[in-house]
């Protein structure tokens, strides 16, 4: 019986058939280019629909202009987001290089240092989102404790 190239012999013991490494890393780095193309391009339509949107209320006669700067929360969204955005377009040149010279990502820091960026990324995004998602509940419900208005 084989299963992704590993041959489980009568003992139970896994042996190798000879599938070629690269064929496999291949696959591995078209799916995560496009997994950081993706990541890369959602970061920067959100970065620019946050950055772009502005809101015009008008008070009597005053008309106040409400501005994505307004807030520090959406601002650090902002931010967040065009990190992650520069971060992975970096990741992503890193996988059309390793790509083209053909080489085998064996290199156990330099994949712990990838992946802990990618952490740290992801802990970005989900802490500047869960400010701008408490910020606007703030803004839109008010916090009577304090005596903030809506």
């Amino acid at each position: 019986m084989s299963y992704l190239g590993v041959e489980v012999s009568s003992g139970d013991v896994p042996g190798y058939n000879g599938t070629n490494l690269k064929v496999i890393d291949r696959r591995v780095r078209i799916t995560e280019l496009a997994l950081r193309i993706l990541i890369c391009g959602l970061s920067v339509l959100a970065a620019v629909l946050v950055g772009t949107d502005t809101q015009i209320k008008e008070i009597f006669t005053i008309q106040k202009k409400a501005r994505f700067t307004d807030m520090k929360a959406l601002v650090f969204l902002v931010v967040a987001n065009g990190i992650a955005a520069a971060y992975s377009l970096l990741q992503a040149v890193c996988c059309v290089v390793g790509m083209v010279r053909g080489s085998v990502l064996f290199n156990k820091p330099l994949a712990l240092v990838i992946f802990s960026g990618d952490q740290t990324l992801a802990y970005l995004n989900v802490a500047a989102v869960g400010a701008a998602t408490q910020s606007a509940a703030f803004a839109k419900l008010g916090q009577t404790q304090l005596q903030w208005m809506s």
